[in-house]
């Protein structure tokens, strides 16, 4: 390829930014009084804190009578947004750990945000399991403890078990991974404190002083890290379908979920991010950070893993042809053709179209049509999930048996409740810490910087080459 035709990179941070002007813009919304946005949305998100926390009281002092389960339809809204909730929180331990270890640059401007929000949706999702059981402190009884009466071992054939130790160790390492992240731009939001707020950062800070051997240490805890965290971005979400793969029900017990499953969790993860990223770059000035490059990387995944989706949900449809199993083949009738059709004809429309338009780059770069399909892809995601516990618990062997099924008030007022949580912690988090992280940004800045000069140094090398070759030759 010849000179004037090769590609030149877009830089990943935009302005010509020195140093002191990343950490003055990266710094500068933890340190001024809050926004009347901020306020405003922190005290819907409150709201709705408070309407989901009334609602696990009551089911907790009442029992989970008070929602519309029945004999047929044993898991409903409250396992549906428990794996939607595991889901989102893939696309942080994916961006930080798996993108770090293949040195993908374009990840630093959204990767501290997509951490973030991995740790409040694993919250919100650990929340759906335990308030499932009826009795929440039967909880207590997972754990292998030692006592007087000798161990107590669990049931492992439990999938509440399954997913206890999966959530847990998902969350154990994300929450290390993205605090060791935070601690040099802690110590930078501390040194230009005063007071009180800089004996808070100089706390959590650990002592950070920017030495080599902190440095070193840093980067190898990093590493570390992302190498324990990859193997959990295909393990945590594998084990949740494995609560339906190993099941005899028809639409449930097929060897596709696991694959599915992680990558409609990559889907809606990056989606989220997306939505989240949007709203902040704009809303604290950060377009020169989180720019139009980045948002394009993160569409070209959704792109493929919504295509991946795509893939299964016609293999899940072939396979059910071509077994020839009349139980299979009607549960995926009944999904389209039943009384759930809307939900499923919303999540082919949302996971399988319109991703697709994201093979034109003008809409793909379009900051109005990303953020507009990343919310579709949260809502078609959601109902997948409805599509495959609701629809296929509803009508099962026995028709007379069959039942039709409609969240009541409490279970619609959790998950709004979990809304509040997730957003609640999101925007404290945008005030306490640096949204960007600072330290990787100014490395992304110095290596860029450098590799663009050589990348202009090699353009006109080869064009003064080509000049004094068409000069010989006319010669």
């Amino acid at each position: 390829m010849s000179a004037i035709t090769s590609p030149i990179r877009e830089p990943l941070v935009q302005g010509n930014k020195s140093y002191h002007d990343i950490t003055v813009d990266l710094c500068t919304p933890t340190e001024r009084t809050p926004t009347r946005a901020w306020v405003i949305a922190f005290i819907i998100a409150v709201s709705a804190l408070t309407l989901g926390i009334v609602c696990i009281l009551i089911t907790i002092w009442v029992g989970i009578g008070t929602w519309n389960l029945n004999r047929t339809i044993g898991w409903g809204w409250d396992i549906t947004n428990f794996v939607w909730w595991i889901g989102i929180g893939h696309a942080g331990t994916l961006i930080s750990a798996i993108l770090l270890l293949f040195r993908q640059k374009w990840r630093t401007g959204v990767n501290r945000a997509a951490e973030a929000m991995t740790i409040f949706a694993v919250m919100c999702a650990a929340l759906f399991p335990a308030i499932h059981v009826g009795r929440i402190w039967i909880v207590f009884y997972f754990f292998p403890y030692p006592n007087t009466r000798g161990p107590l071992w669990p049931n492992f054939d439990s999938p509440l078990l399954w997913d206890l130790f999966a959530i847990s160790t998902y969350f154990i390492v994300s929450l290390l991974f993205w605090y060791t992240g935070l601690i040099p731009d802690f110590a930078t939001v501390r040194d230009r404190a005063r007071g009180l707020r800089q004996k808070i950062y100089s706390y959590v800070a650990f002592g950070w002083t920017g030495s080599a051997k902190h440095w070193q240490r840093h980067e190898s805890l990093s590493l570390i890290l992302a190498g324990l965290a990859t193997p959990l971005v295909l393990s945590v979400h594998t084990i949740v379908s494995f609560d339906f793969a190993t099941s005899v029900i028809p639409g449930w017990h097929t060897t596709i979920f696991p694959p599915y499953f992680v990558a409609g969790a990559v889907f809606s993860g990056f989606a989220m991010v997306q939505t989240l990223m949007i709203i902040t770059r704009k809303v604290l000035n950060l377009q020169d950070y989180i720019t139009r490059a980045h948002i394009e990387s993160m569409n070209k995944v959704i792109l493929v893993t919504g295509t991946i989706v795509g893939v299964a949900y016609l293999t899940e449809l072939f396979i059910a042809w071509y077994s020839g199993y009349v139980y299979e083949q009607f549960a995926f009738f009944n999904r389209a053709l039943g009384p759930y059709w809307w939900a499923y004809f919303g999540m082919m429309t949302c996971n399988v179209l319109s991703p697709q338009l994201f093979w034109f780059k003008k809409i793909r770069r379009s900051i109005t049509w990303t953020f507009f399909m990343a919310v579709f892809v949260n809502i078609g995601m959601w109902f997948e999930r409805f599509v495959i516990i609701a629809t296929t618990l509803a009508r099962d062997y026995l028709p007379s048996s069959w039942s039709f099924y409609v969240p009541s008030m409490i279970e619609v007022g959790i998950f709004i409740g979990t809304l509040g949580i997730f957003f609640t912690f999101f925007l404290i988090f945008v005030r306490v810490a640096p949204v960007v992280a600072i330290a990787e940004i100014k490395h992304i800045v110095t290596s860029a910087g450098n590799q663009y000069v050589d990348d202009n140094r090699d353009h006109h090398e080869e064009l003064v080459a080509e000049t004094i070759q068409k000069v010989e030759q006319e010669s």
